[in-house]
């Protein structure tokens, strides 16, 4: 496989569906030649924010993020940004602002898309 699409759709925190997308990423990272894209919409865009502060020994969001953003690509929908307030400043450093636009490139583009 050449490259996979994640979408993320839940609440950074509450479930554990945007947890287990990102632990999918990651382990793919492994397994495809060009890389993983990761598109946050609706409450998954919370899961970009800078400087989360997690009780210990609870799994941090921002951190497997940057994980993933060393091998792959993390982009929000900014109309979900702007309806939570969200600002590209507010974003972990190499998250981008997106549109659903590019959405529809990169699913067309993707050998797999997965969904969470």
């Amino acid at each position: 496989m050449k490259r996979a699409l994640i979408i993320l759709n839940d609440p950074p925190y509450g479930t554990e569906r945007s947890f287990n997308g990102l632990r999918m990423a990651k382990a793919l990272q492994k397994q495809v030649e060009d890389g993983v894209d990761v598109f946050l919409m609706a409450d998954s865009v919370g899961c970009a924010r800078a400087g989360q502060k997690i009780p210990q020994g609870y799994y941090n969001l921002e951190l497997m993020l940057k994980a993933v953003l060393r091998k792959g690509r993390v982009l929000l929908c900014g109309t979900c940004m702007d309806a939570r307030g969200l600002r590209d400043e507010d974003l972990v450093e190499g998250a981008e602002r997106s549109t659903m636009d590019e959405l529809g490139e990169l699913t067309a583009a993707a050998d797999k898309v997965l969904i969470f």
